[in-house]
């Protein structure tokens, strides 16, 4: 993959100071997924060009995953060749200097407006063309893109493109804005993604992101859609407008901001962790197991031997599984943790040889109707020793300043039983599969409402 930066400002040459490389020379960067050299094409004193050209080892991005499922298509893929966050981690590390608009030499030049031009081949086109326009455009970059015909182009067209952007403006702004919106074009990132990646977005964001038009798109997009990471992303940038700017969709942490305060996610875990550790069991299976924070929890503790993680988005096991490095030096024993893409409604033999099943805040996110199944499966056909399962207590949501009365926690909860409800649902299970329930509160215990959390602890 192949990006550069030109300009015709006189002498030209003066690149090379802003870009604090020599135009005389080749500039080699080592990169742990592969090699990028930095050369002068052209360096006159009426045009200069200076490329970046990145090399990626396909065979090295997945040394060492054994013969995994599905290694072909880890091998097969346009990830060595496409624009894409491995391209952005490549220009942050070769010019990163140039990047925060520092020059010993020519300061003054760095803070001014140059006629330049930029190149990247080949850019990734999920989103089409328009989309290319609207992220570019309102950034005072004319766009030129010439589709890429490849195999596989299809009814919607080209895959990728051949971009060229011109204009006036800072150095230091345009290679900003290619470090952040080339993954956006791209919609992934080679990485794991975390809080970490907010701080990134904002630094390389300052003094353009927050009033992009398509600020929103740019956020989500940048963070792997992940929405928990968007919604902190857009309060910081512009707290006014957090909750409105952000569609439904991405509002998936509501229920996380509304618990922070009391750091019920934490003891949530915690307290999850100790019941499994009292039932006894060794291998568990984390029933909707999501980005993996239980699993990540469990690897740690040695008495664990084997876990399970089910869950139906594929994208939510893709995090999980970065999250535990799975199939990556510092990850666990291959065949101690098995991510597995499935859906509770259905007999899965893959995880039934675990002790004890848990569902952590699964059951509320579906329609009451579809529980029968969800019992029959867990309690009925797979029937492991022990299952346990924790809900929100809605007793406790008159307690929370910011939720309206009768509001659930969550926009995805279906339904919010409290402690009653939830008492009885479990004793009908226990009549009808053979399983006794301990119940208990996480969190601080109101004396008439109760905890936030409610959990039972069912025993076969």
């Amino acid at each position: 993959m192949f990006l550069s930066v030109a300009t015709t400002h006189r002498p030209a040459t003066d690149l090379g100071f802003l870009l604090h490389k020599h135009p005389d020379r080749l500039h080699e960067t080592e990169l742990s997924f592969g090699k990028a050299w930095l050369f002068y094409p052209e360096a006159t004193e009426e045009r200069c060009e200076a490329a970046l050209l990145l090399d990626v080892d396909p065979i090295g991005l997945v040394r060492g995953k054994g013969q995994a499922e599905g290694l072909l298509d880890q091998y097969v893929n346009d990830r060595p060749y496409a624009a894409s966050s491995f391209l952005s981690v490549a220009l942050n590390k070769a010019l990163r200097t140039a990047m925060t608009g520092i020059s010993k030499e020519r300061q003054q030049l760095a803070d001014s407006d140059l006629p330049l031009e930029a190149v990247v081949i080949p850019l990734p086109l999920r989103g089409g063309e328009g989309l290319v326009r609207d992220l570019f455009e309102p950034l005072g970059w004319a766009v030129d893109l010439t589709p890429i015909e490849t195999i596989g182009s299809g009814a919607g067209g080209p895959r990728y493109g051949h971009l060229r952007l011109t204009g006036t403006g800072r150095l230091s702004s345009l290679l900003n804005h290619l470090y952040v919106l080339i993954p956006v074009m791209d919609d992934a990132k080679h990485y794991w993604v975390g809080e970490a990646e907010i701080d990134k977005l904002l630094s390389k964001g300052e003094g353009w992101l927050e009033n992009h038009p398509a600020k929103d798109l740019i956020i989500r997009r940048y963070l792997r859609n992940r929405g928990a990471l968007a919604r902190i992303a857009l309060e910081r940038l512009a707290p006014e407008t957090a909750n409105e700017a952000l569609p439904t969709e991405a509002r998936v942490a509501a229920e996380e901001a509304l618990e922070a305060p009391i750091r019920l996610n934490d003891l949530r875990v915690d307290a999850v962790v100790q019941a499994i550790r009292a039932t006894g069991g060794t291998s568990i299976a984390d029933l909707g197991c999501g980005e993996g924070k239980l699993l990540y929890r469990l690897v740690r503790e040695k008495w664990v031997h084997r876990l399970f993680g089910l869950d139906p988005a594929i994208r939510e096991l893709e995090w999980a599984a970065k999250r535990l490095k799975l199939n990556e030096f510092g990850g666990p024993p291959e065949g101690r943790v098995t991510l597995l893409h499935g859906s509770l409604t259905y007999r899965d033999s893959r995880w039934a040889e675990a002790d004890v099943a848990v569902l952590v805040e699964v059951i509320e996110h579906l329609d009451e109707d579809r529980l029968p199944l969800i019992e029959r499966v867990v309690f009925g056909e797979t029937a492991p020793k022990s299952v346990i399962v924790t809900t929100p207590n809605a007793d406790y949501n008159a307690l929370f300043p910011n939720l309206a009365t009768g509001a659930f926690r969550h926009p995805d909860h279906r339904f919010e039983w409290g402690r009653v409800r939830f008492e009885a649902w479990a004793a009908r299970i226990g009549e009808t599969y053979g399983y006794s329930a301990a119940f208990s509160g996480i969190g601080a215990v109101d004396p008439v409402l109760g905890a936030p959390t409610q959990m039972a602890v069912f025993t076969r």
